[in-house]
């Protein structure tokens, strides 16, 4: 009997360990507490806050579902004039954020400086169009993942070209006849939002960069090796004297968003802007018809060209204390199954085999120049010379500088960004 009880006693010990064992395993796998992640992200682009802030949103919840990970997205979005100064300012003081946007002309910078991430054999490598690939690939790598890509050059109202029976100029005369038949007609050719220097910068942007293609393909080059001037380029005041002199009041007190929803509310009949803009054109007026055409810098047709380029991506920083979560974020901005709705819901062109959505007609515009083979590659600049060109283009506007002062103060900021 005694025999009996001790080996009950027994069994019963047996299986209240393998109980307890049992609940611990199962507290330690799916049932247990989330792990918590911060994750920095800075972005350049606070005119897209709400777009992002809701992905962000969706990434934290996928994270919690599938990865038990409890993940807050610290997301900031300083002002585009401030932006690069901040970023710069972070990574040099040990505050870097784990993921931030740059310019790709800026790759090259920001890659001898050791701030990008290899993502060559991360999944969102195989999912880019090539010719988007490479131009987010340097030294044989995939350093940062495109977002931003464009065909850009003078957005116009379709609406008030076809009632005054105008077509998309492809000369500075035929532009020059435009403005004085707008003006004719008591419309104000040009909008003007120049209270952000990076506004007036897309003037010599598309500029330099029609003349650069068409007629001094050396020039970029020779800048860089000191034997080039902005002497040779003094005829994009052409263009930009135009625009300047028959545009809307009160330029610098008017910023990029207000001066799009002014342009889409019929105050001017063109705007020197990239389709990036778009967003809240078509929200401050859906009924608008939008279009897109190349801006004229001289009567040589072939220097009429589009801007193509991939402007903003999103880098990983190498030194971030949680890279995994933050390649993963990385991974999910080209998501198979939510991140056509991000770029549609951007208005930004597709740049992946996942991309499954409709392009707006003044995207097809832009493209239709594209296939002509009338645009060129963005034009490589340091960021201290495009920033400089748009401060300088503010003063020109207000008379405090001439164009003489614009092109020797042009050739001093080259000439130091060298060393």
């Amino acid at each position: 009997m005694r025999k009996i009880m001790s080996m009950a006693l027994i069994m019963l010990l047996v299986f209240v360990t393998a109980a307890c064992n049992n609940e611990k395993k199962s507290s330690s796998s799916g049932s247990s507490a989330p792990e918590e992640v911060e994750l920095n992200i800075m972005m350049s682009f606070p005119q897209y806050m709400d777009q992002w802030e809701a992905y962000t949103k969706q990434f934290e919840k996928k994270m919690l579902k599938e990865e038990n990970m409890k993940v807050k997205v610290n997301l900031e979005m300083p002002s585009s004039d401030q932006y690069d100064s901040v970023l710069q300012a972070r990574l040099s003081g040990g505050d870097a954020p784990d993921l931030f946007t740059i310019h790709s002309n800026n790759i090259p910078t920001y890659y001898k400086a050791g701030h990008l991430t290899d993502l060559s054999n991360e999944p969102l490598a195989s999912k880019l169009f090539e010719n988007v690939k490479k131009t987010v690939t340097y030294d044989n790598k995939l350093v940062v993942v495109p977002i931003e890509s464009t065909a850009w050059g003078v957005l116009y109202n379709k609406a008030i070209f076809n009632k005054l029976g105008l077509k998309a100029p492809e000369t500075l005369s035929e532009l020059e006849q435009v403005t004085k038949t707008l003006k004719e007609n008591k419309y104000t050719p040009f909008m003007l939002a120049f209270q952000e220097q990076w506004v007036p910068q897309l003037m010599t942007a598309l500029t330099l960069g029609g003349k650069v293609s068409g007629e001094v393909p050396d020039w970029v080059n020779r800048m860089n090796e000191g034997k080039g001037s902005y002497k040779e380029m003094e005829d994009i005041f052409g263009p930009i004297d135009l625009i300047m002199k028959n545009g809307t009041d009160r330029a610098m007190e008017t910023g990029s968003e207000v001066g799009a929803a002014d342009f889409a509310n019929g105050k001017a009949a063109m705007f020197v802007q990239g389709t990036w803009a778009a967003g809240t054109i078509m929200e401050t007026n859906p009924k608008m018809e939008l279009g897109v055409f190349p801006l004229p810098i001289n009567e040589n047709k072939a220097d009429t060209l589009v801007n193509l380029s991939t402007s903003t991506t999103l880098a990983v920083n190498p030194d971030s204390k949680v890279k995994e979560v933050a390649l993963k974020f990385a991974n999910y901005v080209l998501d198979d199954k939510d991140s056509s709705a991000l770029f549609q819901s951007l208005r930004f062109n597709p740049i992946s085999t996942i991309h499954k959505f409709e392009t707006d007609p003044w995207v097809k515009d832009a493209y239709q120049y594209v296939e002509a083979g009338k645009s060129y590659q963005d034009l490589i600049l340091p960021s201290a010379v495009t920033e400089e060109q748009g401060k300088l283009l503010q003063e020109y506007y207000v008379g405090t500088v001439k164009k003489d002062d614009f092109i020797k103060r042009m050739d001093e900021v080259f000439a130091k960004s060298r060393k």
